[in-house]
């Protein structure tokens, strides 16, 4: 779903609801038995309101924290990768030219594969099978000399930031907000706009334009949430662009950044 066919469906869509409600409210129940709510109403109103204003804010802030985790977690693998590369050429004779044969069929099935496959919240298990390759590869390596100890040690400590780095955004993919907070979120939504349906305002239009702004707001935040809660689907997501760019500088084939 793009975008605008999301803000379609959850922002704009709710607002124009809850506007036209506040005009067929008024027309049923009247204006007097409206007013008589308001100094009540008020009150809990103010109630309703803060607590859903503190969770929506808290959730919004968790989900962006992740997103931009997810982030992190794709460059700290890129940079791994592309250290390891580098290790490799260090390493002399077939463990070395295996290593990096064995590097870039990683990153292209990770771009190839392993984005596809999180897009549905699970990693590729022809990307899990890579990656215990490169370990055998790595263990192949037997060395000689301090320098060669010291090599490896280096090397299977970037392995292993690599494989946590990849773990993590695998772990991130299947979203963040678990079914009973949306059940939370939307319903909460609701409840706090319907509130402003229980009082009477002598200006229909004005309470009308109110009542669409404070739904506008609400559920705005929410396709937010919606939005970045999986942060490697949808139609804001986080791209292999750092994984690419390693495999072009490596010498591999040039694939798309963007699927």
């Amino acid at each position: 779903m793009s975008l605008w066919l999301a803000a379609s469906l959850l922002v704009m869509a709710p607002t124009a609801l809850a506007m036209l409600c506040t005009y067929l409210i008024r027309r049923y129940v009247g204006l007097e038995r409206l007013s008589a709510n308001n100094e009540v109403a008020g009150f809990t109103f103010a109630t309703v309101g803060v607590l859903y204003a503190v969770l929506l804010a808290f959730a919004v802030i968790v989900v962006w924290e992740k997103f931009s985790d997810a982030e992190d977690h794709v460059a700290l693998e890129a940079g791994a990768a592309a250290t390891l590369y580098r290790l490799a050429l260090g390493i002399e004779g077939e463990p070395g030219v295996a290593l990096r044969a064995k590097l870039n069929a990683y990153l292209e099935s990770a771009v190839t594969q392993d984005w596809p496959a999180m897009e549905k919240g699970k990693p590729s298990p022809q990307t899990t099978l890579a990656v215990a390759d490169l370990y055998a590869v790595t263990l192949t390596y037997k060395p000689t000399d301090f320098r060669g100890a010291m090599l490896l040690e280096e090397t299977l400590r970037q392995l292993n930031t690599l494989t946590e780095a990849r773990r993590a955004r695998v772990v991130k993919a299947a979203g963040i907000v678990p079914g009973v907070l949306w059940f939370v979120l939307f319903g909460g939504a609701l409840l706090t706009v319907g509130f402003t349906f229980f009082f009477g305002n002598a200006n229909l239009r004005a309470q009308s334009l109110m009542t669409g702004a404070l739904s506008l707001l609400i559920f705005s935040g929410l396709l937010v949430i919606l939005t970045i809660d999986q942060p490697f689907a949808g139609a804001v997501k986080v791209h292999p662009e750092a994984l690419v760019d390693v495999l072009g500088e490596l010498g591999g084939v040039r694939l798309p950044a963007r699927h």
